[in-house]
């Protein structure tokens, strides 16, 4: 018991001590206004630096991201019909493909996917 005690302590010591250091050593002590401002390179900006953004760009890329998600969700599916109830599989499949398949049509529907007008 003592030497779990003893290395659950060691566990949390030598981090707080890593942590303390790299706190007071990491801390910059000259402020350059150069270095605060908003490029880097010293030159004042001539214009905002805010560049306008494709809003269909972004929903394009959502889209992207939540479909990925939902295709690392199908992949198990596979492996799982092995240890499962066929009927439990089947009606759990279809009822994520249906679901799946319905947020696509909405998205087509409300015209996400068209790029150029």
């Amino acid at each position: 018991m003592l030497i779990l005690f003893s290395s659950i302590m060691i566990c949390f010591i030598i981090p707080m001590i890593v942590m303390l250091f790299a706190t007071t050593f990491s801390k910059k002590l000259i402020h350059d206004r150069e270095k605060s401002s908003p490029f880097e390179c010293g030159f004042d900006p001539k214009s905002s630096a805010r560049m306008p953004f494709s809003l269909r760009f972004f929903l394009i890329a959502v889209i992207f991201l939540i479909f990925d998600v939902e295709i690392a969700l199908i992949l198990p599916i596979v492996i799982i019909m092995k240890t499962s109830n066929i009927f439990v599989w089947m009606l759990s499949t279809m009822f994520f493909m249906i679901v799946l398949l319905t947020g696509l049509y909405y998205e087509w529907y409300q015209g996400t996917f068209k790029w150029a007008e």
